[in-house]
């Protein structure tokens, strides 16, 4: 349940009712609101009287779901993400390698008229024998991208130890799959007002990764973007099974931006267009495409990564699509 309260109201009495209910206080845009399990379907009579409105919800997606506010949007510099009008194209490598490497990949990007460079800087790989990202010399390398070609910049954070960091220099925090049920990361990404995108658990229920939404939600920070990016399945022909059909639900009882990330859900380039161009067709806010100067030489997740021109083909596909949804790929 979410309680909004009447202006004026004796704060002694708003922690009366959360003490009374076991709640939490949130302060969202100069107010002051208490969410309560959603278990709790009414609040105590002798309280009617400091209640301005209150929401009952069904489980606990609750600052996220329709039935409370139907479209939260997303402010990226000049750019607005979740405004049922444009689907945002982020694009990258999947790591930063070098100056030259992540240099010519913006310029690229900036050419083509792709505004947001995603690359990660601290890896969360699966082995520990694999590259793990050139950490903070990496985040150095992408603020003088941004500054050098006006883009705007995404990355991952991996653990709480760089969190603050990453907040710092970063235009948009990428909480990734394997970093989504960390609710240190959550919390203090919360307490920021920098917007975030939290990737679904490749073994994550929806219920479970939009509850995940609500850490960063509940600690103030409306800024908060879905990211439907593959679950595993039984399939091995894929790297994972990229879930459509979650995209659906996130669309019709989330409040929030949803983006698809194809390249991990396919895990192998030859398939990143067509799962591109299905996603777009579904009037999506935003995409994750990898792309690199030389895929065969990357240093993490070669295989799904697209060369320059096989993106820049994909690229011009994508606008007929959007079009026939009512979108635009900005």
């Amino acid at each position: 349940m979410i309680i909004h309260f009447k202006k004026g109201t004796d704060p002694a009495r708003i922690d009366q009712l959360t003490n009374r209910l076991n709640g939490l206080l949130v302060h969202l845009a100069g107010d002051t609101r208490l969410i309560t399990s959603s278990k709790i379907k009414s609040p105590p009579t002798e309280f009617a009287d400091i209640i301005d409105q209150f929401f009952v919800m069904e489980s606990d997606i609750q600052l996220a779901h329709k039935t409370y506010l139907n479209r939260r949007t997303i402010q990226l510099n000049d750019l607005t993400i979740g405004n049922g009008e444009n689907t945002h194209l982020m694009a990258g490598p999947c790591s930063v390698e070098s100056w030259e490497q992540i240099d010519q990949t913006a310029a690229f990007l900036k050419n083509l008229g792709i505004r947001t460079l995603r690359a990660g800087c601290f890896k969360p790989r699966t082995s520990p024998y694999t590259f793990q990202g050139l950490g903070e010399a990496g985040l150095e390398m992408l603020v003088k991208i941004r500054e050098k070609h006006g883009l705007n910049i995404i990355t991952e954070v991996k653990d709480s130890t760089h969190v603050d960091v990453v907040l710092e220099h970063t235009d948009i925090v990428q909480i990734g799959t394997k970093a989504m049920y960390d609710t240190s990361i959550l919390k203090t990404c919360g307490k920021s007002s920098k917007p975030v995108l939290l990737k679904r658990g490749f073994g994550t229920t929806l219920q479970e990764f939009v509850q995940a939404a609500e850490f960063i939600l509940s600690q103030g920070n409306t800024q908060v973007i879905l990211c439907e990016r593959g679950i595993r399945t039984f399939e091995n022909k894929t790297r994972f099974t990229l879930d459509l059909t979650g995209v659906a639900y996130l669309k019709e009882f989330t409040n929030l931006p949803v983006v698809v990330d194809p390249s991990h859900a396919m895990g192998y380039r030859y398939g990143v267009p067509d799962l591109t161009r299905a996603a777009v067709a579904m009037g999506i806010d935003g995409l994750l495409i990898e792309t690199h100067p030389a895929p065969e030489q990357a240093l993490s997740d070669a295989a799904q990564q697209l060369n320059f021109d096989e993106f820049e083909t994909m690229y011009h596909s994508l606008e007929p699509v959007a079009r026939a949804v009512g979108r635009t790929i900005v």
